[in-house]
């Protein structure tokens, strides 16, 4: 019989599979490695944030909400920079640099307000944030998850398509009377929502792993869009059901062993060119 936990850790990695299975192709086509890295230091930083106002208003609810925001809004930031004629990677490196400072000035202050209001839970749900607790995922964060996860996989099913065209030719669409930045904005706050709904489950380090080499191992295997996005899909579904098992027999966490599992991929794949 399967245990509980292991149950739930299986059924929110189908979730997280299938969402970054699906953006990771889009990652890698449109080059938002470093894009994605500033969007997951401001979960960090907003997870931080959430941290201190669930302490000050005894609502510790509020950290994921809190996370979202920051992030939805750093997202926005970047895209406004863009827009003002800045370059893609000086308008993540300017806001990332802010994020960066932001962030250690917010456990300053975490680490302020947790002496004067202690609550020892919090210590480990900032090393969740870092690592990743897929096995301690409870039934309400599963229908959280599952939720939420299902309302963005809708949304970016509705406009994959219009993902990758943008991806490859946004003076196409804006020739055709569509909004290239409308959408690039779109794709860059589902990365960031994306981000803030599962990043407590794998982890940031492992989050920003996953997000790039699925599809980046994908796009080495085969030139066809279409095969790329169902080979992004299967890799990322196949790590984390094994990092599952072995995990669950070793005693490892299972974070760190997709991201070892992804890395290997990526590096015999390399040495066979």
């Amino acid at each position: 019989m399967i245990p509980d936990f292991l149950l739930r850790a299986l059924v929110a990695s189908v979730t997280i599979s299938t969402l970054l299975g699906l953006l990771s192709p889009l990652i890698n086509v449109k080059g938002l490695a470093f894009l994605t890295h500033a969007i997951f230091h401001a979960l960090l930083f907003g997870a931080v944030l959430g941290m201190i106002l669930g302490l000050l208003l005894n609502n510790l609810s509020l950290v994921m909400l809190t996370a979202a925001l920051v992030t939805v809004s750093i997202v926005v930031v970047i895209a406004e920079l863009e827009h003002l004629g800045f370059s893609p990677d000086s308008s993540v490196g300017i806001v990332a640099s802010f994020v960066a400072g932001l962030t250690v000035l917010g456990f300053g202050i975490l680490y302020k307000v947790m002496e004067a209001r202690p609550y020892y839970p919090l210590g480990e749900n900032i090393v969740s944030y870092l690592t990743g607790e897929l096995f301690l995922v409870s039934l309400r964060n599963l229908e959280t998850l599952s939720i939420a996860g299902f309302l963005i996989l809708l949304f970016l099913l509705v406009f994959y398509r219009d993902f990758l065209y943008i991806s490859f030719d946004p003076e196409g669409v804006e020739s055709y009377g569509g909004n290239a930045r409308a959408y690039l904005l779109v794709l860059y706050v589902i990365v960031g929502a994306t981000g803030s709904l599962i990043v407590q489950s794998v982890g940031l380090v492992t989050l920003q792993v996953i997000a790039i080499l699925p599809g980046a191992i994908a796009m080495m295997i085969t030139d066809n869009l279409r095969k790329v996005v169902l080979a992004s899909l299967g890799i990322t579904l196949t790590v984390q059901v094994v990092s599952i098992g072995v995990a669950y027999y070793t005693a490892i966490p299972p974070s760190g062993i997709a991201t070892v599992l992804l890395g290997v991929i990526y590096g015999l794949l390399l040495a066979r060119r």
